[in-house]
């Protein structure tokens, strides 16, 4: 797979609420902080986005896509000098008591008809979410107009999901909810942020790109400088330096970090042997594994999964099913 697709396989980016809010008339709802990453596209209308912690406040216009991947909170409003309300009691009440969260559907104020947005709102799983939100801004903000075009379909599809339910809305939701981020994603990348550090902003350098896909590609491969290099079309030492200067840290370092993140995915989520795990990641002895594994994650791979073992619920007890009463006709 591409070094994206990798990362976001191992991220499990699941959405767990998904749905639409439809706005008439002036209100400024606040957000609390939210674990994970919110994607969410304006289907019509106008309105401001302000996050905590970011200066300037955001136009959104019919069409834009927006993520926040910093977890901070914020306010949408019609006009930013309006006093906020809270927008979770809002949804309660409107949701009603007998409504499950993430239940979906479009949420109405006001009678509707001005401003209308749309997304989800995703849980990444495992403890190593900052992969991914460390290398993007508090606010992602798609708006040219040939992006907008790209996320079109799925914006108003899944509009259409939430207006009109069907057998399998939600999943279908879901779905399309998942193809907005990973396309906002894209389009973020494809603008060539710069000034950034990280691998994000590696993969919009052609070279870098093309080094970074290789290694992600076969990740137990005896990679070397030299080979990286080769891959990218530089000379070794040119490749070095700009490979720091752009991901942030040595060729040779991101590969061994890269590893370790796959080895703690395989510790939490397999039952293979550390020995199956220290081969499958190009190590040749489970010694040498360990070592690796220790210095970038401060702790021995058992230790981790003894760790990991601790933190489980315990499992329930079964369930005995009552004795029947037999009766006998008599």
């Amino acid at each position: 797979m591409d070094p994206l697709s990798d990362v976001l396989s191992l991220l499990k980016p699941r959405s767990y609420s998904s749905g639409g809010l439809d706005v008439a008339g002036p209100l400024s709802m606040q957000y609390p902080a939210h674990p994970g990453i919110k994607c969410y596209s304006v289907v019509f209308g106008e309105c401001w986005l302000s996050v905590d912690g970011v200066d300037d406040p955001v136009r959104l216009t019919a069409g834009d896509c927006f993520l926040l991947p910093r977890g901070r909170p914020f306010v949408l409003a019609s006009d930013l000098a309006l006093e906020p309300v809270d927008a979770m009691a809002l949804f309660a009440a409107a949701r009603g008591p007998d409504a499950g969260a993430g239940s979906g559907g479009v949420f109405t104020f006001n009678g509707g008809g001005e401003v209308c947005i749309v997304g989800g709102h995703f849980a990444l799983a495992g403890d190593h979410a900052d992969v991914l939100l460390e290398v993007l801004p508090p606010i992602v903000h798609i708006r040219k107009e040939a992006d907008k075009a790209a996320l079109r379909w799925s914006v108003e599809r899944m509009m259409q999901e939430l207006r009109e339910p069907q057998p399998g809305g939600l999943l279908v939701v879901q779905h399309l909810a998942q193809m907005m981020l990973v396309q906002a994603l894209r389009l973020h990348l494809a603008e060539g942020p710069s000034g950034g550090v990280g691998w994000l902003f590696a993969l919009a350098d052609k070279q870098m790109a093309a080094a970074m896909t290789a290694l992600h590609a076969d990740p137990a491969h005896p990679w070397t400088l030299q080979a990286l290099a080769e891959r990218a079309g530089m000379s070794r030492s040119t490749f070095a330096q700009r490979f720091k200067a752009t991901v942030g840290t040595p060729p040779m370092d991101y590969l061994t970090r890269w590893r370790m993140l796959l080895a703690k995915d395989r510790l939490a989520n397999s039952r293979a042997p550390v020995s199956a795990i220290a081969l499958s990641l190009g190590y040749e002895s489970e010694s040498a594994f360990s070592t690796a594994f220790k210095r970038v994650m401060g702790c021995s791979p058992r230790q981790y999964s003894r760790g990991r073992a601790a933190m489980r619920p315990p499992a329930a007890a079964p369930v005995r099913e009552a004795p029947r009463l037999r009766v006998v006709a008599g």
